[in-house]
Parts: C-alpha cells; structure tokens; sequence
C-alpha cells in the first residue's frame, strides 16, 4: 500500500517538519501545495525532519488541482474537523490496489469548505471534545497515516524490535 502525505498551503516550518520525518520512516511520499508559510530550505524544517530529509520522497505543486490531475487513480481522504465519518470508519485497504492519498490543510484555516463538500464521503476526522481546538498537525497526520498501516498489517515495516546485545 502506498502512502502519500498531501499538505495544502502549511504554514509552520516545524510540522512539516515533523511530518516529513514520519513520512521518512514508513516510506510515504509529501506533496506540498504553494504557497508554503516558509523556504522549504528553512532550517526548522530540516531540524525537525533531522538526517531524515534526503531519504524522503518530496513533489511541490502550484495548486491542489495539479496533485489530482496527476493522480487521477488516486484514492483521496480529506481530513478535517468538519468531516462526519472519524478516520478509523474507513477501509484504506480494500480500494483496489490505488495509491492513498491524506490531504491535510493550513494550520489555522483547513482545507477549503468547498473542497471538503466536493469530496464529502471522502472526509475524515479524528475524534476530539466539542469546542476544542484540534491536534496538531503533524500529530493528526502521524495518528491517520499509521491507522491506514495498521489495516495493512504494517507491509514492509519493521514490526519488532531487538535490543543491541541481540543477534
């Protein structure tokens, strides 16, 4: 199952960051949408995602219809405090074999309401208390992209560990 990481107009240099090191480590490609907040050579972005950043699989795009016109297989979630399905009802594994593609908005705005009506069944959240603000985003990307490869059965990950005086 491939994993992709769509992140529309970030604005704080350290999430993405943060979620350009989670993408790092389980093999997932980040799609960053303009305008970005910051100089993607910014140092707190390469602080965040640390010796990880050579090893990651990065595309920049002008606007979020180039990401679905080159992806038009893609299977896309949009996830949003505003969706009505949480992000553990859906089946990331049965969808014929197509690419999974999370599109996460700006920090302060979310993806735009017409985006999320567009794609309606499409659109997830991850439960939180009423009224609240929401998670962070680089913590609301980690908790949705490792449900997806919980279903998978963690394909192609290291599942166990050892210690270091263990052959």
């Amino acid at each position: 199952m491939k994993i992709n990481v769509v992140l529309v107009e970030p604005e704080i240099p350290s999430n993405t960051g943060n979620i350009s090191r989670t993408c790092s480590v389980i093999g997932a490609a980040l799609h960053l949408v303009h305008p970005l907040g910051f100089d993607i050579s910014d140092k707190q972005v390469k602080r965040a995602g640390l010796d990880y950043w050579d090893e990651l699989e990065i595309h920049e795009y002008d606007s979020f219809g180039e990401v679905l016109d080159k992806y038009p297989e893609g299977d896309f979630y949009f996830c949003s405090t505003k969706a009505k399905k949480t992000y553990s009802d859906m089946d990331y594994v049965n969808n014929g074999d197509r690419e999974l593609f999370f599109v996460f908005g700006k920090e302060t705005k979310g993806l735009p309401e017409d985006l999320l009506r567009e794609h309606i069944e499409k659109c997830i959240r991850i439960p939180m208390r009423e009224n609240k603000r929401s998670l962070n985003l680089s913590n609301s990307a980690a908790i949705i992209v490792y449900e997806a490869l919980r279903q998978g059965g963690f394909e192609d990950l290291q599942t166990e560990g050892r210690f270091p005086d263990e052959v």
